[in-house]
């Protein structure tokens, strides 16, 4: 039978066709006969608890020049879908946390809605890590100067980045020596206000900072190592970094196999964690990306592998 797939996601005209997983999953959606509708998170309304949007069916096509056409406007309510895909991008601001109550009325009515609504809002991509601390390098959230400074002592090369950031911004090196310690600090917390996270140094980011693309809990055998640019420490795609399809380690397995299943559990069908070295850093379970990358450099097809697990829970 034919399933109705919506889409809810930043405007389709504007997106990078070779860097989008949101189109490879939409790709392989089509593929299988099944129908698109496409959404914007302003597209959005609720009367009387009953959650809609002003939907557009949609075919598309790996063509750079030409990726999408869109069909006419039309209101529906949100249960006239199958299954709906989460796929804005961070901020994860509360514009974000709103569209997550309409999808979460959408889920009590028995749409499929990926990622679990509730599963986006308690998983914090940094803080999340926490439920995992034999996979993570040492960490310290705080606010407190006094801690941070204690914990930059010890380890004497550390990073430290806010909870809300996505893309490298506002990631800083500390070294032993930096004369920049309690500007970098004053700055991060707001004067001792706001929550950071800091990390132990990971000197193997020269190798690469690996994104792992979890789908229904296990993981795609290849990771992209994004490597950083000359004379940064950040490995971030959007800080200049360098994508590279590297084989997953036996470490990188054993992660995913401890990380994986509570994924499942809350909810999270696509998932990805990023590894350095031996050490996870970060879940991504907003909008997580890579897939087009490691399709193209592995012959792989990872939105494909989306929709069978999306498949089997229609079933």
């Amino acid at each position: 039978m034919t399933k109705i797939i919506g889409v809810l996601m930043d405007p389709i005209e504007k997106i990078k066709v070779e860097k989008d997983t949101s189109l490879a999953m939409m790709l392989a959606a089509q593929k299988r006969g099944w129908e698109l509708r496409y959404f914007k998170r302003e597209d959005l309304s609720m009367r009387d608890g009953v959650p809609s949007a002003v939907m557009h069916s949609v075919k598309v096509y790996d063509d750079a020049a030409h990726w999408y056409d869109l069909g006419p406007a039309e209101e529906q309510p949100l249960s006239t879908l199958d299954c709906i895909l989460m796929r804005q991008d961070p901020p994860f601001n509360m514009d974000y946390v709103f569209a997550t109550y309409f999808l979460q009325r959408a889920s009590d009515d028995g749409v499929l809605v990926l990622n679990d609504p509730a599963a986006l809002r308690d998983i914090n991509e940094k803080m999340y890590t926490a439920w995992f601390p034999d996979c993570c390098p040492p960490t310290l959230i705080t606010s407190r100067h006094d801690k941070l400074r204690e914990f930059h002592q010890e380890h004497k090369d550390i990073i430290v980045k806010p909870l809300d950031g996505m893309g490298g911004a506002s990631i800083f090196r500390l070294r032993a020596d930096d004369p920049n310690v309690s500007v970098v600090l004053e700055t991060m917390t707001d004067f001792g206000k706001t929550q950071i996270m800091a990390q132990r140094y990971i000197p193997e980011i020269t190798e690469g900072d690996k994104r792992i693309l979890v789908v229904d809990g296990v993981p795609v055998p290849h990771a992209l190592a994004r490597m950083p640019a000359a004379g940064e420490t950040r490995g971030n795609l959007a800080a200049g970094g360098t994508g590279v399809a590297v084989p997953l380690t036996p470490r990188d397995r054993e992660i995913i196999a401890q990380i994986g299943p509570s994924l499942v559990e809350k909810g999270v069908l696509f998932a990805g964690v990023d590894v350095i070295g031996n050490w996870v850093t970060e879940i991504n379970v907003t909008s997580p990306t890579c897939a087009r990358e490691l399709d193209a450099q592995c012959n792989l097809d990872i939105g494909g592998q989306f929709m069978d697990a999306i498949a089997r829970r229609l079933t």
